[in-house]
């Protein structure tokens, strides 16, 4: 049975941001097409949600995905959803941020 994949506010707020970001730099349709495909990427662990890499070092229980090299995807598995925690882009220092809770 495949999970429910679930975005939090923060993963949405970073998909908007990177959506502008890619916009004022390109186009308004490749940003589309690139935060389309995030989505997507984060909607195919619905069926496997044990792919990414295990980062208990940051926090019980989180894993961490690339999409294309230069996003990093967070998020944890439940019992019946995938919750993307964040969606950071380049050089953010991911670790520093979920490191913090």
């Amino acid at each position: 049975m495949p999970y429910r994949v679930i975005f939090a506010p923060e993963a949405l707020t970073q998909l908007l941001q990177l959506y502008q970001y890619v916009a004022d730099k390109a186009s308004p349709d490749t940003a589309a097409r690139f935060t389309d495909a995030i989505v997507s990427h984060c909607e195919g662990l619905a069926d496997f949600p044990l792919r990414g890499a295990p980062r208990e070092d940051l926090r019980p229980g989180l894993r961490t995905l690339a999409f294309r090299g230069r996003v990093t995807i967070a998020y944890a598995v439940g019992l019946a959803d995938v919750a993307i925690l964040g969606v950071f882009y380049g050089g953010v220092d991911f670790e520093a941020v979920l490191g913090e809770d």
